[in-house]
């Protein structure tokens, strides 16, 4: 039966007794992690949130009924523990923070009982994840998923704490918003008092940020919950979390500058890592050219290359009636790899073609010099050499090629270069590389919708130079807009607003919408821009990507708390659940059945 804390009064965290308290009496409390009866003497593991502390009961020092409750205990029972500090009478472990000392028990109450749980609670668990998420309440008890959350804490505290001193405002903004769809699809909620109209759940604050600052906020800030209704990855969640930010009177290096020194500010004071400053700059261009990524990783090299002036006249059809559509050929260096069995290039190959590539020609360097090729009876010896020199290619490595559309191109050799980096182990793990990804695309052509899209957001501005170009070439346009890539992941993203009519309404033109259209979706911003818009800028960086990187984790799940699974359900709770039938009466709404054919 569960005691009472009655007359107790923690004193101390498990951790935070020490070698200075040897001597004196302690009260703490916590979790059984194990406990190991040596026949008179009982050694316990007691753990909370801050970590371990060993407990020892002699029955000399606590009474019958005390001894006999230590004789009790199993994993997870919750007690409370008085008794004195004492250095360690055996071996010192060196794995735990209180190795040295340990805490002899003179009361012990039993605070729960707990049932064997489904699966141990240490670190580095190797149980399924779904059945540690059916169970997540558990789950959550292990060291290293406990400092995950605690470092989530810290790094969402010290960013409020810098951006106040800042002079940023922290202001909430709606929760249930109007649906505007454009880009992912929105979790809809049903309105009781406005029977056949939803709301919808915010993508971001986007537009709400932009009316703070047509209403002289200056510099506002959220920690906001975004929804978006899209098939999941390991970094994707129906429910996530932005730091989510709007300024006004400024430009890109403003934006910059402050976001630079919040990130130095932030991995210093949780992870103990310096960023140096400032951050490096590549525009969206270079990065595709150079690493066939618009988020490189460059804490590797094997950077791209274009060959096709070298190749324009060869005899190789695949490379020349790729730059005859417009495409280009362009390679990586596998260093070293010139060896590599066919079996693996083949595996290559395979790899490639998962990401649009026709195939994949390839040229191996002996140590002797030696060619060994998918295509080199098409070429001259002489065209050969070319595109070894061309390529930086050394005796020992194996050159690697695409040929098509750029699109095509840099998507193929994008990811092969990220493959052959994993597999071969290239990647220096302990390196925090950060880069802005400056002047994307303004627009991108969806297939699908078989029309411009905003690569960003319709309310993104144009690099000033390129505004003649909505005119007359706008897939040639480029944006203010800027991401912060982290590792090869990007971890934020923001862009410098439209403020001025002309160039919103042109905006909303070229992508489709008629004046009527736009107004319908986006009036309420519109009309605020009416009545005198400072020029403004904003940045959001998804928080649990960022947690994720600074905990040097694969997956997203392990920094929420209560995370949901590839079908956006929650394995713990069961959510989304059918409601009753009286709820769904008083929203009119009515089930209908799809049939499966």
């Amino acid at each position: 039966m569960a005691e009472s804390m009655k007359g107790l009064h923690r004193t101390h965290r498990c951790t935070q007794v020490t070698s200075s308290n040897i001597g004196e009496e302690v009260t703490v409390m916590g979790w059984v992690q194990k406990s190991r009866n040596k026949g008179g003497i009982i050694f316990v593991d007691l753990r909370d949130r801050s970590g371990m502390i060993q407990i020892i009961f002699e029955a000399a020092d606590v009474k019958a009924e005390g001894f006999a409750k230590a004789e009790k205990l199993r994993s997870e029972f919750v007690i409370a523990v008085v008794g004195k500090v004492e250095a360690r009478s055996g071996a010192v472990n060196e794995n735990l923070l209180t190795g040295d000392i340990e805490i002899r028990a003179k009361e012990i109450r039993i605070l729960s009982e707990a049932q064997t749980p489904p699966f141990p609670i240490e670190e580095n668990s190797k149980t399924k994840e779904e059945l540690r998420l059916k169970y997540r309440y558990l789950d959550l008890r292990r060291p290293d998923l406990q400092e995950n959350i605690i470092l989530r804490s810290k790094a969402v505290n010290i960013t409020r704490t810098f951006l106040a001193e800042e002079g940023f405002l922290e202001i909430e903004t709606p929760i249930l918003q109007k649906s505007t769809p454009e880009g992912a699809r929105d979790y809809l909620v049903p309105s009781r008092v406005h029977p056949g109209s939803f709301y919808a759940l915010p993508q971001s604050p986007q537009l709400f940020k932009q009316l703070l600052m047509c209403s002289g906020f200056d510099r506002y800030f959220q920690i906001a919950k975004c929804f978006r209704d899209e098939d999941l990855r390991a970094d994707r969640q129906p429910e996530f979390t932005q730091i989510d930010m709007e300024l006004s009177f400024v430009d890109v290096d403003d934006v910059l500058d402050v976001n630079e020194r919040l990130l130095k500010k932030l991995f210093d004071e949780t992870i103990g890592i310096d960023v140096s400053l400032p951050i490096q700059r590549m525009t969206w261009q270079e990065a595709m050219n150079r690493y066939g990524s618009d988020k490189p990783d460059t804490r590797f090299g094997m950077e791209l290359k274009d060959v096709s002036e070298t190749v324009k006249d060869c005899g190789f059809g695949v490379f020349t009636g790729a730059l005859e559509n417009g495409g280009s050929v362009r390679g990586i260096n596998a260093k070293g790899q010139g060896a590599m069995p066919r079996k693996k290039i083949d595996a290559l190959v395979a790899f490639a073609k998962d990401f649009g590539a026709k195939g994949l020609a390839y040229l191996s360097i002996g140590e002797d010099g030696s060619y060994k090729s998918s295509f080199s009876k098409f070429m001259t010896e002489e065209e050969l050499e070319a595109l070894v020199t061309a390529m930086d290619g050394e005796k020992g490595d194996l050159l690697l090629f695409a040929a098509d559309v750029n699109k095509v191109v840099y998507d193929v050799l994008g990811n092969l270069r990220l493959e052959i980096a994993r597999s071969l182990e290239l990647i220096d793990k302990t390196k925090y590389n950060f880069l802005w990804v400056t002047e994307f695309p303004l627009f991108e052509w969806s297939q699908e919708q078989n029309r411009l899209v905003a690569m960003h957001h319709p309310f993104t501005m144009p690099i000033e130079e390129d505004l003649e170009l909505l005119d007359t070439n706008p897939a040639a346009a480029r944006a203010k807009a800027y991401d912060i890539v982290l590792n090869g992941t990007e971890i934020g993203g923001g862009s410098i607003r439209i403020y001025q009519d002309d160039v919103q309404e042109k905006m909303f033109e070229l992508l489709g919408f008629t004046k009527e259209e736009s107004y319908e979706r986006f009036g309420f911003l519109l009309n605020a821009f009416k009545y005198g818009v400072p020029p403004h800028a904003g940045l959001a960086y998804g928080l649990d990507r960022l947690i994720m990187l600074m905990a040097k984790e694969d997956s997203i799940r392990d920094v929420i708390a209560f995370p949901k699974v590839k079908d956006a359900s929650c394995l713990m709770s069961n959510a989304p659940d059918v409601v009753d039938k009286k709820q769904l009466e008083e929203l009119d709404i009515a089930l209908v059945s799809k049939t499966k054919e």
